[in-house]
């Protein structure tokens, strides 16, 4: 399995140590049982995990065992947005000591294939992502001792000034972080954001923090809108799941930006929220697509084309953790506000915590505190 653990039942290596975790075996079911870490290597740390957050892929794989083209086929322990702190280093990590707060980046590359040496790690095929199948989570739990083995140098040291909880949060702004990157959002850059959820609010406070001077958030909730409006979206737009209703709805986007769409990134992934995304574009602009709501869509790509309206792709992230612990730290983007709702490591919570994550609502971030 790699980095993060090995499979129940597995013998316990020399130096291996053993926690509880929140194992998925099967659609709604989860279950806290035995989690074996592997050996601590001359270039990992052991990490007493102390927040982990529920991402939208863990409520798919959750629901459905599968997420994109992601499929769970073996028992699986969840979690990947996480934070904690140093127990142990390996003989030959000097970056990090015992004590160290640090946010971890969930996946760990190959860094011999052709992706890798090009510095777009995020791409190679030997990826091994936290609670992504066929490799193991984050979320789990030793009699308070919260344990994962990883490599030091995805390991990231947080000042004072930021908590452990906003050190698990910088994995989810690393999305947005990637997307404006791609997409070069800059002070010139008028941005639509099709999706309130999560990560549509993520990418609002990216491209803030990277000077977009409009930006106008879409969905289908309006509690979610207000969250957006709060966290300072210029303009919202309330729009329906009806394809028809496409065309009235650009025009009320156009109407709500006050000038042309630069740059719209759709981070719910749908056949309407792509219509909609490529027909609200400017001519020469840029949609990025961030979410993944359907395999296949049915779009028009043809009148798009004809604006030389560019459309871009992102898989997670790179190089993102040191620019998100800088906007923390500097105030330029605030996290707090994102996290709704807290709750212990036990199965009941854990439980509850996937149900309110998964039944959406007032729920934006759920965080479990371990």
């Amino acid at each position: 399995m790699g980095k993060g653990g090995m499979s129940v039942g597995e013998e316990v290596k020399d130096g291996g140590e053993e926690n509880l975790a929140a194992w998925l075996l099967g659609i709604n079911t989860l279950k806290i049982q035995p989690f074996h870490l592997p050996p601590l290597g001359p270039h990992d740390v052991r990490v007493r995990m102390k927040a982990v957050g529920i991402c939208g892929s863990d409520v798919h794989y959750l629901k459905t065992l599968q997420c994109a083209h992601f499929v769970v086929k073996e028992p699986m322990v969840m979690g990947h947005e996480c934070a904690g702190v140093i127990e142990e280093v390996g003989n030959e990590v000097k970056s990090l000591v015992p004590g160290d707060r640090v946010a971890l980046e969930p996946g760990i590359s190959c860094w011999q294939c052709g992706y890798c040496k090009e510095g777009r790690y995020n791409l190679c095929p030997e990826m091994k992502f936290f609670a992504t199948p066929p490799v193991h989570g984050s979320l789990a739990n030793q009699v308070f001792l919260k344990q994962v083995v990883h490599p030091a140098d995805l390991c990231f040291k947080l000042p004072d000034n930021v908590s452990l909880e906003e050190g698990a949060m910088c994995e989810p702004l690393s999305v947005g972080v990637h997307a404006c990157r791609r997409a070069n959002v800059g002070p010139e850059t008028n941005v639509l954001i099709m999706g309130a959820g999560p990560i549509g609010l993520v990418a609002l406070l990216s491209a803030r923090a990277f000077g977009a001077p409009r930006i106008v958030i879409v969905d289908v909730d309006g509690y979610r809108l207000s969250v957006a409006k709060e966290l300072g979206a210029d303009e919202i737009v309330k729009v329906s799941t009806v394809m028809q209703d496409v065309a009235e709805e650009v025009v009320k986007i156009h109407e709500a930006m006050g000038t042309g769409v630069d740059v719209t990134f759709d981070c719910a992934g749908f056949s309407k929220t792509m219509s909609t995304a490529l027909s609200a574009t400017g001519p020469g602009g840029k949609v990025c697509l961030v979410g993944m709501g359907h395999n296949e869509m049915t779009v028009p790509l043809t009148p798009a084309a004809a604006r030389e309206v560019d459309v871009i792709g992102i898989f997670r992230y790179k190089n993102t953790w040191p620019l998100c612990i800088e906007f923390i730290t500097s105030g330029k983007i605030d996290v707090k506000p994102l996290i709704t709702h807290r709750f212990g490591f036990s199965q009941k919570e854990v439980e509850e915590a996937f149900e309110t994550s998964a039944r959406g609502g007032t729920a934006i971030k759920v965080m479990f505190n371990l």
